[in-house]
Formats: structure tokens, sequence, C-alpha cells
């Protein structure tokens, strides 16, 4: 949805820290739900560019492919930092959202997908980044998947994993996957499942 660029004025920007990610911090000032303009605050924002995700489905066998690997994130909240998740990676200057989601997938899973659906494009966690997800559901055929994945240059140490989708919508459901991309995924797979069979069943 477009906005009046009038009615969210960004008075300063400066970089707090540039490393692996870089921090920014932004002062201000936005048109209120009453009637003028707030005054002036700041907000420190997490600057991580954008990626792209990609839930591989096989709707031939109903079966996921779902990966697991090691999140810092997860251990510093206190949680199991092997975490299930779906393919994804960063989208680089000039990737297009869906040569990323081929890309990763083959680096993270060794998994070549035959069509792209495109589910949405959404805002990681717009308190604190400015981080997007173009969000995918991969058709691929799931036989022969497995293994152990990943760039070992980027330290990724990444187990493919081959579930019935009923498993992973108890996982969902019960909290065994927690991160909310595959989350965001998988219940959209949940709901436009039948249609993603039906198309991949012989006439």
């Amino acid at each position: 949805m477009d906005f009046d660029r009038k009615d969210a004025e960004v008075v300063s920007r400066e970089t707090c820290y540039s490393g692996f990610f870089k921090m920014d911090r932004y002062t201000v000032r936005h048109r209120l739900f009453g009637g003028g303009m707030s005054g002036t605050f700041t907000r420190e924002l997490l600057e991580r560019g954008h990626a792209t995700a990609v839930l591989l489905y096989d709707p031939r066998q109903d079966a996921v492919i779902m990966i697991e690997q090691f999140r810092i994130g997860a251990l510093a909240a206190g949680m199991n930092p092997w975490l299930f998740e779906v393919v994804a990676g960063v989208n680089e200057e000039g990737e297009k959202p869906g040569d990323v989601a081929v890309r990763e997938s083959q680096e993270e899973a060794g998994i070549a997908i035959e069509r792209l659906h495109f589910v949405s494009r959404y805002l990681v966690s717009p308190g604190g980044t400015s981080e997007t997800i173009y969000l995918y559901i991969g058709i691929a055929d799931s036989s022969g998947a497995g293994g152990v994945h990943g760039l070992s240059e980027e330290n990724e140490n990444i187990r493919v994993h081959v579930l019935p989708f009923s498993q992973v919508l108890s996982m969902a459901d019960d909290g065994a996957i927690c991160n909310a991309t595959a989350l965001v995924a998988i219940y959209y797979l949940a709901s436009h499942r039948e249609q993603f069979r039906s198309v991949e069943q012989p006439s």
C-alpha cells in the first residue's frame, strides 16, 4: 500500500555500527491519527538487507523438505539452537528473489526446484529492522533428498529432512517448529495444499 511521503519524515540518520550487520539511528516524526504531526524521536534500526525463503514441497508424495541448522539467536533466547527451517538466503545486489530461491535450494538442500509459487513479501520485525522476506513455495522431487549440505566457507552445517506434511503441520502446531518464516510457509501450504496437489496429479 502506498502512502504520502509527507506523512513520515526522516529528520536525520547516522550509522551507529557497521560490521556483519549495520545499525543506524533515525530521528523521525510522523502524522498522528488525531491530526497534526508528532514531535521528533529516535529509533535504532538493524540494516541487514533483504532475503528470500522457500518451502520445498513434493505434492506427489505429500512431503516437505525441511532443513535443520544452528542459530545463535535461539541459543541467546535459551531455546534449542538447532532449528527446523525452510531454505533461505540473503538477496545479493541485483539478484532476483526467485533466483535466490533456486540458488539456496541447491546450496542448502541439494534440491532442484521444478516450479516456484510466490506467497508474499513481508517485514520480519518492523519495530527494529528494515529486512523483508520474499516467500515462495517450491515444487520439488523429494526422492533421494537428505544428507548434510551448506557452504563450508560460510560455516554452514545443514541437515536435510524429508517429512510427511501431516508431521510438519503437527510440529508447527506443538511448537517444535518455532521460527516465523517456516510457520508462515507451513500454514500457507496447509491452506493451499489441495490446490498444489491437484495440479500435479496425472490427467
